[in-house]
C-alpha cells in the first residue's frame, strides 16, 4: 500500500472521530468528569505532600526541638531552685502538657511517639523532684498519666522498634514506682525475649534492671550507732582561774640584809651651791 493511500485513510479516520466527538462526549460525560476529578485530586495531593514534607514537617521539627530544650532547661534549674522555698517541680507540668498536645497534632508518628515518651518522663520527673510529701493517691494518679502516654507511644511506634522498646521500658519503670516489681519483671523479660528489639538500648537496660532489682526490693534496717568508748589516757582539767592567773614574777627581798646596810640621807640644812652663770 502506497504511503499516499495510508495517509488518506488516517485522515478519514481522524475526521470521522472528530465528527463523532460531540456525541461521544455527551454519552460519556460522567466518565470524563470522574477521570478529570481523579487527575485533579492526584495532582493536588502530590503538591500538598511536597508542601507538607518541606514546610509543615520542618516547622514541627523546630517546635519539637524547642520543647525538648525547654524540658532540659527546667530540669537543670530545679535542683538549684529548691532552696528558695516553694515547689519548683510544678514547672514540669506545663511542658508535659505541651508535649502531649504536640503529639496529638503532629502528622509524623515518629515524632508523636517521641513526644509522648518525653511527656511521660516529665510527669515522672515531677514526682522525683517534688520537695513536699507525696501522697499515695498523687503517686498513683501521676504514674497512671505516664503509663497512658507510654501506651499511646507504643501504638504510634508499631513500625519503629527502638522507640517502641523505649516506651515499653518506661512502662516497666512505672510499675516499679508503684512497687509492682513482679509486673515490672514481666515487662522487662518481654523486652529481652522480643527479637525485634535486638541491639536496642532498652533491651540492655531491661537486662540490667532485672539483675539489680533484688538489691532495692529488700527492706534495709540500719543498726543503732555504737556508743564511743571512754578515753584511756588521763585528762587534765584546767579551771578558768588557773588558765587566766598571771605568771608569778615576784622577786624575793632579804629584809635582814637591808636592815644591816646603812642608809645615808642628805642634810636638808646644807646649802646647795648656786650655779656660776658669770663664767668666773
Amino acid at each position: 500500500m502506497k504511503s499516499e493511500h495510508r495517509h488518506e485513510l488516517k485522515t478519514n479516520e481522524l475526521a470521522e472521530w472528530l465528527s463523532n466527538l460531540p456525541q461521544w462526549t455527551k454519552e460519556n460525560l460522567m466518565t470524563i468528569l470522574v477521570v478529570v476529578a481523579v487527575v485533579v485530586v492526584a495532582v493536588t495531593f502530590f503538591f500538598w505532600r511536597r508542601y507538607n514534607k518541606n514546610v509543615v514537617q520542618a516547622r514541627e521539627h523546630i517546635e519539637f526541638s524547642n520543647l525538648l530544650n525547654q524540658l532540659s532547661v527546667i530540669e537543670a534549674r530545679i535542683p538549684g531552685s529548691q532552696t528558695g522555698g516553694g515547689d519548683p517541680s510544678v514547672a514540669l507540668l506545663p511542658i508535659a502538657n505541651s508535649l502531649g498536645s504536640f503529639a496529638q497534632n503532629t502528622s509524623n508518628s515518629r515524632m508523636a511517639a517521641l513526644a509522648l515518651i518525653k511527656q511521660a518522663e516529665a510527669l515522672r520527673s515531677e514526682l522525683h523532684y517534688r520537695s513536699v510529701q507525696i501522697s499515695p493517691q498523687d503517686l498513683t494518679n501521676r504514674i497512671n498519666q505516664a503509663k497512658t502516654a507510654y501506651t499511646e507511644a507504643i501504638r504510634k511506634s508499631s513500625e519503629n522498634a527502638p522507640i517502641r522498646a523505649t516506651a515499653e521500658f518506661g512502662l516497666g519503670l512505672c510499675e516499679e514506682e508503684l512497687d509492682n516489681f513482679d509486673q515490672a519483671k514481666k515487662i522487662y523479660q518481654s523486652i529481652i525475649d522480643n527479637t525485634d528489639f535486638e541491639g536496642t538500648v532498652a533491651k540492655a537496660a531491661a537486662k540490667n534492671r532485672i539483675e539489680i532489682m533484688s538489691d532495692y526490693t529488700q527492706k534495709v534496717t540500719f543498726k543503732p550507732a555504737p556508743i564511743p568508748a571512754a578515753a584511756s589516757q588521763p585528762t587534765i582539767q584546767l579551771n578558768p582561774v588557773d588558765i587566766n592567773s598571771p605568771v608569778n614574777t615576784t622577786i624575793p627581798i632579804n629584809f635582814n640584809q637591808l636592815s644591816q646596810t646603812p642608809v645615808i640621807l642628805p642634810d636638808v640644812n646644807s646649802k646647795v651651791p648656786e650655779p656660776n652663770v658669770s663664767g668666773k
